[in-house]
């Protein structure tokens, strides 16, 4: 604890502020934007790549996710380095600045805090932390793609097993892995009512 307490300095907040800004981007909207379309009057409404790939084309729908995956994976290797704390304190900053990114994308300061729904960074901050974890989970949203047919329980199938996968492999990583979970919970509440009602549509794709 005391080690976790010693990294915030100036240098840390300044990191942790730049890393939820980064993760307030909001890439979907910017690129749905700058081809005239308004991507929370299309589909779901969501700003994610699930929702541009609806209003623009797969291929956006590729370009959007992979940049709203660099908003996690980018301020989690590098918070460390930019914050210039000891190797021992590094793991909680890496560990802070995800979640600051994940954060940032959930409820973007940028957009009033209406943000996407928080799988693409998730998963890039996780490719950061813990590759592994990250493998096995994306293991378990391709099966349950396959089998449901459904993003959505895809999505949530995966936030579900990534504090078990967590509590395995990887237990320093519990507490980010259930906040993923909740907010992913949270954020698919919509989608959670359609599911239970057989009114979700089968989408093939990340959300966002």
């Amino acid at each position: 604890m005391s080690e976790f307490l010693q990294i915030f300095s100036l240098s840390t907040w300044l990191v942790l502020a730049g890393s939820y800004l980064l993760g307030s981007i909001p890439f979907g909207l910017l690129i749905g934007k700058a081809y005239g379309v308004d991507i929370r009057e299309q589909g779901s409404g969501n700003i994610g790549a699930t929702n541009l790939g609806r209003a623009l084309g797969k291929r956006w729908a590729v370009a959007a996710f992979l940049l709203d995956f660099s908003k996690g994976i980018l301020p989690t290797l590098a918070a460390p380095y930019f914050a210039q704390v000891n190797t021992g304190e590094s793991l909680y900053l890496g560990i802070l600045a995800g979640t600051a990114a994940i954060l940032g994308h959930t409820f973007p300061l940028y957009l009033r805090f209406r943000g996407g729904k928080g799988v693409a960074t998730a998963a890039g901050a996780f490719l950061a932390l813990a590759p592994l974890v990250l493998l096995v989970d994306l293991v378990v949203w391709g099966a349950v793609l396959w089998w449901g047919r459904k993003s959505s329980l895809a999505s949530l199938a995966a936030a579900g097993a990534l504090p078990l996968l967590c509590a395995a492999w990887a237990p320093e990583y519990l507490h980010i892995s259930l906040l993923v979970l909740v907010l992913l919970v949270y954020r698919h509440k919509n989608n959670i009512t359609r599911l239970y009602a057989g009114e979700e549509s089968e989408i093939q794709g990340p959300q966002g």
